[in-house]
């Protein structure tokens, strides 16, 4: 008696590229703690990128800098979470992380740069400040303040580039 293949189920003939393909089977939805922590990473993350645009002084500019940066650091870690719990639990993502996600990376990279900057030149910022408080609403004087602070960042750009 010949050795019996195991049975293969038939092969179905190859679907048409141009038909829709076969819907998948819906994932349940995620849980309500799980929207809620996205809901509140999407608003720290907006909230983050929000208190960045209002920076007016800029003596307390690394402070509000700093906040943001922290801020949106909580963002990601809020949603990033919520989509990895909803994967495990093998339920739909949340609404809002995704968008949470790429907001909460906007203003993570976006407040790194802008911080380092603001620690890197703080005393000419300082001085920049300083003029402007001098200067009063003399158009001259501002100008003649914002370009003591483009010389100063220009020099200290080509010091940092020497090394």
């Amino acid at each position: 008696m010949p050795p019996t293949a195991p049975s293969q189920p038939p092969k179905l003939p190859p679907r048409s590229p141009f038909l829709t393909p076969a819907p998948r089977p819906q994932l349940p939805p995620p849980s309500p703690a799980l929207q809620q922590r996205a809901w509140a990473g999407l608003t720290l993350s907006v909230l983050s990128l929000f208190s960045m645009m209002l920076i007016s002084n800029i003596q307390r500019a690394v402070y509000v800098m700093a906040v943001a940066f922290t801020v949106a650091i909580i963002a990601l870690a809020l949603t990033i979470s919520a989509m990895s719990a909803a994967k495990r639990s093998r339920t739909r993502r949340p609404r809002g992380a995704i968008l949470g996600t790429v907001l909460g990376v906007i203003g993570f990279v976006f407040g790194g740069f802008a911080l380092a900057g603001l620690l890197l030149f703080s005393t000419q910022f300082t001085q920049y400040a300083n003029c402007l408080n001098d200067a009063g609403s003399v158009v001259a004087q501002q100008n003649a303040c914002r370009t003591q602070l483009n010389n100063s960042v220009g020099k200290e750009l080509g010091v940092l580039g020497a090394n």
